[in-house]
């Protein structure tokens, strides 16, 4: 690297724009491999028509039963208590039918220990759509006519890595991958170059823990607390530095940098440098606006739960997406429950654990789907509510669910999608997805055909994707 750009890059530091380090590391990265000719980054422009600005990505740490949650399985009461060799659906465990053998076992005398467990919580049936929806999710069965269930999933990692499966389409014993987000972030330009594009709000374990990977560091979320007075890592000055001072800094580093193209007018990498700074420079004041909730009233702070201490974290974090996308962002994740296996891994206890999850969830995302809604921005803001696997039909120990891969639902609502639909099916008992079943990545492929990308002219030279890596957008649910 230049020398003078060292200096230059300390000097920034040391008047607090400790953020443009970041920025400008990201910049460098993606300048250094284009110059290497590794690839040509994409012009911004999508594919086709898209029919969705930005993503809402809102993901379940731990495996959310899916049969306690958006398909109901009566079955299980009937026959809980006895095992699944006992009850007509004993061909379920076929292992011709298995990926893994993991639930398969046998006491003394051939018979199955796994007995059916009897479903935690009534149903009912809600909207014009009539679509049943757990008694646990009173706010998102209200809207139940705005989203498309798709209750057909299924992946291949049996344990928690299968959150960074259902984050990149790969398991993890295949390496690291980029996940759907940098995707969409390399593919896309930008809304707002005020703000990040890419936004990861809440606690990602180890083995999800970046986005880019061979994309680079460029396609990593920014890590955002939903905190006005420090919102970003490196967000604020190293040492107190006054509004005034802060911006004679960035004249100067301007009026250098302006120096220095005019001395070198035809280098991109200069100019990506520049852009980088200034970037990072607006997100100091932008993004401290876009979380400050005072402008927002008193009815909107309380449909999101604010004023309710079960749910004011995550109505905080769905408030804040709202107002993000509102200003542009194109990517928002968020982790719920994240942390060691996941707070919805409910081995034990599930009915505890769901009624309890649940209610820190379902107001906040009931209240995004209506504000959103009625600001007239659902129509180009896809939410999609996802989670690594769903949970046994069996009964793990007294009153729990083990992690089950072979049927699980995700739904999604707005951005062009159908709403009042179910898509798919599993079993009677819920074990294996039966009708129009879906890998991870028709999900990923969906939301990119709704964004106007086709992966496959996302390609990078010399990394070779597989077929299911692609996926296959879920025409059924597209409007």
């Amino acid at each position: 690297m230049n020398p003078t750009l060292l200096t230059r890059r300390t000097f920034l530091a040391d008047i607090g724009m400790g953020f443009t380090g970041v920025a400008l590391g990201a910049m460098l990265h993606r300048d250094s491999a284009a110059s290497a000719g590794l690839w040509t980054p994409p012009n911004g422009i999508p594919h086709f028509p898209p029919k969705a600005k930005s993503v809402i990505w809102l993901f379940m740490n731990g495996g959310v039963s899916h049969m306690e949650s958006f398909d109901p399985k009566p079955m299980l009461t009937k026959y809980g208590g006895k095992t699944i060799a006992e009850t007509p659906f004993a061909g379920v465990q076929d292992p011709a039918k298995l990926a893994l053998e993991r639930l398969l076992v046998p006491d003394a005398n051939g018979n199955q220990r796994n007995k059916l467990y009897p479903l935690q919580v009534g149903f009912k049936n809600h909207g014009q759509s009539g679509i049943e929806i757990s008694d646990w999710f009173p706010h998102i069965a209200r809207n139940v006519d705005r989203i498309a269930i798709v209750r057909s999933m299924f992946t291949t990692d049996s344990n928690h890595g299968a959150q960074a499966q259902f984050h990149t389409g790969r398991n993890m014993l295949d390496g690291e991958y980029p996940t759907l987000g940098a995707w969409a972030h390399y593919g896309l330009g930008s809304l707002n170059d005020s703000l990040p594009q890419f936004i990861s709000i809440g606690t990602r374990e180890y083995w999800n823990k970046k986005d880019g990977h061979y994309l680079g560091p460029a396609h990593d979320a920014v890590p955002l607390r939903i905190d006005p007075a420090n919102p970003l890592d490196f967000g604020k000055p190293a040492r107190p530095v006054t509004g005034a001072a802060r911006d004679i800094g960035n004249d100067l580093v301007r009026e250098l940098n302006d120096l220095r193209g005019v001395e070198y007018p035809n280098d991109p990498a200069l100019a990506a440098r520049i852009a980088s700074y200034e970037l990072a420079y607006r997100m100091q004041r932008s993004v401290p606006e876009a979380l400050d909730f005072s402008k927002e009233t008193a009815e909107t702070r309380a449909l999101y739960g604010l004023d309710l201490a079960h749910c004011r974290e995550f109505g905080s974090q769905l408030l804040a997406s709202r107002r993000l996308v509102e200003r542009g962002v194109r990517f928002i994740q968020i982790q719920h429950g994240g942390g060691g296996a996941g707070a919805w891994d409910a081995h034990s206890g599930l009915k505890g654990n769901h009624t309890k999850l649940a209610l820190a969830v379902d107001q906040p995302i009931g209240a995004l789907l209506q504000d959103l809604s009625r600001r007239g921005l659902l129509e180009e803001t896809l939410v999609v509510f996802g989670t690594e696997f769903g949970r046994t039909p069996g009964s793990q120990g007294a009153d729990g669910r083990d992690h089950h891969i072979y049927g699980f639902s995700v739904w999604m609502a707005g951005g062009g999608i159908k709403g009042g639909v179910v898509h798919g099916a599993t079993d009677e008992i819920g074990f294996h997805a039966v009708e129009n079943r879906h890998y991870v990545t028709d999900i990923h492929a969906t939301i990119l055909h709704q964004l106007g990308l086709d992966s496959r002219k996302l390609e990078i030279p010399g990394r070779k994707r597989l077929e299911i890596d692609h996926g296959k957008p879920i025409a059924e649910i597209i409007a």
